[in-house]
């Protein structure tokens, strides 16, 4: 499967896909079955950036669950502390539990 851009974090073709699929979705509000996808994920490759980002971004932005979107965000930052979009997406949600 050929990507249209860099796959930076080495994702399987498989990974690709599920992103793509969660991602479809959360756009048709298909929000649990987003969710169980990612976090089956998850548990499969724990430390995968991109899921831990997709997950952040269903519980803040469709869940509005701050608490657990920060953690998500926070567990990219652990792994990556330049990620500035998680940074600013963590940022966004803090404001919420402050």
């Amino acid at each position: 499967m050929s990507t249209p851009f860099e796959n930076t974090y080495d994702l399987s073709s498989e990974q690709l896909e599920n992103l793509d699929l969660a991602e479809d979705m959360m756009i048709r509000n298909d929000l649990g079955a987003a969710e169980r996808l990612l976090l089956k994920m998850l548990d499969e490759d724990e430390e995968c950036i991109p899921v831990l980002s997709n997950l952040g971004h269903l519980y803040g932005r469709h869940l509005s669950e701050f608490e657990t979107a920060v953690k998500y965000y926070n567990l990219v930052l652990e792994l990556e502390p330049d990620n500035a979009w998680a940074r600013d997406a963590r940022r966004r949600y803090l404001r919420y539990i402050e």
